[in-house]
Order: C-alpha cells, then structure tokens, then sequence
C-alpha cells in the first residue's frame, strides 16, 4: 500500500517541488521493484531509497530518467499530494491468486481515478450520489429491495447498470489490469461512492461485480467492515438480489427441466449461467441434484466461457462528457495532459466503459454544465 507523504518531506528543485508520493504512485502502477527503477534508471538503490523517504532533493536530469523508465510525464512527479485508497477500506476477493504487486497497482489506479473524477467536478454538474444506508440491515436480499424501492425499479430486470449507477451519482472507473486475477473493488471516498471494475472479464460477470460492489457500498459503510468472509457473502447475497429479483424470478422461470432453459433467460437479468443456476436453486426452483447436474455441465460444456455473452456496457457520462469535449475541438489527450498523467493511464480507466467514438452533438460547454443522466 502507498504511503502519504507529508508536505514538509518534499523536496523542491528550484520553483517547482518534487513529490515522493506520486514516484510511489507510478511505481506502484508499473509493478517494478525499486530495484529494477533504480537499475533502468541509472541511480543506485540508497539514492532511490533517500529521494522515496524525502531526504534526498533529485536533481532534474535524474527525475528525468526516472519518468522515462516509468514512462509518466515528468511534470507528474512535480504536482500536488496525492489522495491514496485506504488499504482497510478495499477488498479482494481472489487473493489466492491475486500477487501484492496486481493490488497494489489496483489501488493506485483508484488514486489516479480520483484525479480524473476532481477533473470531472470542477468543469460538470454530475449527479448527485442516492444511496441508501443499509449498515444495520442483516438482511441482504431486504437491503436489495430497499434499494430497488428507492430507485423506483420495481422488480423489472436492470438493462445497462453502469448508466443507472452513474445516474444515481457512483462514479464508475475500469481496471483494465490484463488479468482476472484483479476483482472489483469499490470505496467512499469523502461522500463520493466509487466503483472500479474489471472490464477484462465478460460482461456478465462485471454485472454482477458491479452489483456485488453496490451491496458492500450501502451494507458496509457504517458499522462494518467490508472485508471478510461474511462481508463478501452477503454483498453476493445483495447482488443476486438486487439484479434477479424474487417475484420476476419465479413469474418467468417457474419450471426447469434443462441447462438450456437457463442459458436461453439468463440474458434476461443479464447475468451468467452460473449466477443464475445458483439464484434458482436458492429460490428452490431446482433441486440439489439438479443444481450439482447443471453445474456439471456448464464446466464441461463452457469451460471458462461465458454462453451468448451480452454486449458490453458502455458510460453515459463518459459518452456525455468527450462528446462535449469533442464539440470544443478537444480529445482524451487534453485530460492527460491537464492532469500530467500519461495518456495510456486515462485509457486504463476508460477501458471498456467507452466506444472509442466522441460525437453526438452535444452543444458546447459553458461554465459547468449538467449531465443529465436518465436511468
């Protein structure tokens, strides 16, 4: 995990103040050892060690090779304090497979992700967060439906959920880790709930991520901790709750004879065979044989493929927001650049949650505008 450093520790190089933070940050981000940065560098491991800890000021030309051998900007390393994840605060489900090195870099890509959204809030009016707090509800499925009540989503399935979170004011970011190794994570920051996702894996299964991910927003914000066993299971519970809701469950599929059944309406409440196969039988709409049957045959039949995977999910407010630029002759570099962080980084957390295209005739900005998002 990173550490913050405090300002009196910086160290300054004429007008502009180096920041040990942000070396942290990138280091975190490439997944190097110091050892390997000092040696691609060219400084020795004491010198890296000294300007890491504040007590060595960096001549340019050395924090010049240090951000080529990271591959940032420069100007990066010479900005303000960063605002890191704190580590009590993000859970991972799949540590057995997850190194320390895929987490941590995870988690400083939440900071850089707090750069962007502080880049988002001072130019747009975005939607205000409407969540509930559930912290004392020990009824997960309860919790779902308390939630879906306040949304006013009855028990209709939920067709893009990354648009209705934005509307409901979760900002929503990419992991675009390479691997799936990397689990969802999400936290609140200040009142500001955030949601990252690996959109390396099927949509389904970020779907369900994304769900997971709401529950332990609204379940675990007060009085609990979101790690743990029991944490985890019961923002599972929530998920399943919240996006295959009882009543519509039981209306449409209220005899299973056959695996293709589920595989033909799982893209209803899209979500994954597997997820469904497993909402079914808690339901009790199929047996224990039958649940052990079809599992069987999903291994078997799929392997670690997702059947007639849906679509993925694209951002409105993403979409809403390089639209407008794209009017004022500006693209995804022009953030990069005003935030000083490489242009592939901003990539990484738009992975998957755009199309790549920035034009549908949104009128130019003016002051802050609102982005009215409609879920």
């Amino acid at each position: 995990m990173m550490m913050t450093v405090p300002m009196s520790s910086l160290s300054c190089v004429g007008s502009m103040v180096f920041n040990p933070s942000r070396l942290e940050l990138a280091l975190a981000r490439r997944r190097f050892t110091a050892r390997v940065l000092a040696e691609m560098a060219d400084i020795t491991v004491v010198s890296l060690s000294r300007i890491f800890n504040g007590n060595q000021v960096p001549e340019p030309t050395t924090v010049a090779r240090i951000a080529a051998a990271l591959d940032y900007p420069t100007t990066f390393f010479y900005d303000g304090e960063v605002d890191t994840l704190p580590a009590e605060s993000v859970s991972f489900r799949s540590l057995s497979s997850m190194t320390k090195r895929e987490a941590n870099a995870a988690i400083a890509a939440g900071s850089l992700a707090y750069m962007v959204s502080d880049w988002l809030d001072a130019r747009y009016e975005l939607p205000l967060p409407k969540l509930i707090d559930c912290s004392q509800e020990r009824d997960p499925a309860g919790a779902a439906r308390a939630l879906r009540q306040a949304w006013a989503l009855g028990e209709k399935p939920i067709g893009n959920l990354i648009k209705l979170l934005e509307a409901k004011g979760i900002r929503v970011f990419s992991l675009a880790e390479n691997t799936k190794n990397v689990d969802a994570f999400s936290c609140w920051r200040n009142e500001q709930p955030f949601i990252f996702l690996n959109t390396f894996k099927s949509t389904e299964r970020s779907r369900f991520d994304a769900a997971h991910e709401l529950g332990h927003l609204i379940l675990h914000k007060h009085g609990g901790s979101n790690q743990g066993r029991q944490a985890e299971a019961e923002a599972n519970s929530f998920a399943s709750s919240f996006l295959m809701p009882r009543a519509d469950v039981l209306a449409e599929m209220p005899r299973i004879h056959a695996l293709r059944q589920i595989v033909v309406r799982k893209g209803r409440w899209g979500v994954s065979v597997a997820a469904l196969t497993y909402r079914l039988h808690k339901l009790g709409l199929i047996s224990d044989w039958q649940y052990r049957t079809f599992n069987i045959e999903i291994r078997s039949t799929f392997g670690n493929v997702e059947p007639d995977s849906m679509p993925r999910e694209t951002s409105s407010l993403w979409r809403m927001v390089l639209n407008d630029m794209w009017q004022q002759r500006k693209t995804r570099n022009h953030i990069a650049a005003e935030l000083n962080i490489p242009h592939a980084e901003l990539e990484n957390l738009l992975f998957g949650l755009t199309n790549g295209t920035e034009a549908e005739g949104v009128s130019p900005a003016k002051g802050r505008p609102s982005l009215a998002l409609v879920d």
